[in-house]
């Protein structure tokens, strides 16, 4: 397992190969992030994520919203969500991490992890409702949380410690052969919200 240099540029692939992750490392300041970390958890209407696998419906800890340009659907875990309108602090954030990249988005999913005990299992975000190989832009507010990086060929993995108001940026044939997950742990009892900047394909 290797870790990250804590010195990030933004410019350095931190994958060896086969995909693209940048990290910004804290984009916005500790009031800042602290503000949005706040807004968001009273404003947003959360709701539990529900997943059917093997045909058994999984009604998570986790919640999440998703919101867009337009009512897009999106499809993950064989079930459907349908975007809210923006809000306009995530407007304000959508707008700051497009100068930030250079990319452009048009929807959001949000997650809501209340405590440690809360994470993600090895997935890839390479849903057919998104456009291939687009980049997707993870923004970290509240508790500190590793993030694990996995090859799906070669099992090879990296790790970073996400903070509080950072931003990572996966691209390219990332999500194609690696795997990433947000591992659990009992240290952690604060929450922590990952807004995730995506592109439906509107075609």
């Amino acid at each position: 397992m290797e870790l990250f240099d804590r010195s990030f540029d933004p410019r350095s692939n931190l994958l060896p190969k086969d995909g693209t992750v940048n990290y910004y490392g804290k984009i916005l300041n500790w009031g800042n992030a602290d503000l949005y970390l706040k807004t968001l958890l009273h404003k947003i209407p959360w709701k539990s994520d529900e997943a059917v696998i093997y045909g058994k419906r999984i009604v998570t800890k986790r919640k999440v919203a998703w919101y867009g340009d337009m009512p897009y659907a999106y499809t993950y875990s064989n079930t459907t969500k349908y975007a809210l309108n923006w809000t306009n602090e995530l407007l304000e954030l959508k707008e700051s991490i497009e100068r930030t990249t250079g990319e452009k988005f048009n929807s959001c999913l949000l997650n809501l992890y209340h405590n440690g005990n809360e994470g993600m299992a090895w997935h890839s975000d390479a849903e057919k409702d998104l456009v291939k190989n687009g980049a997707i832009a993870s923004l970290s507010l509240g508790a500190e949380r590793r993030f694990l990086f996995r090859h799906k060929l070669t099992d090879e993995k990296r790790e970073l410690l996400l903070e509080h108001g950072s931003l990572l940026v996966m691209k390219g044939a990332t999500q194609s052969n690696w795997l990433h997950r947000l591992p659990p742990t009992k240290r952690i009892t604060d929450p922590r919200i990952n807004l995730t900047f995506r592109t439906i394909d509107k075609k």
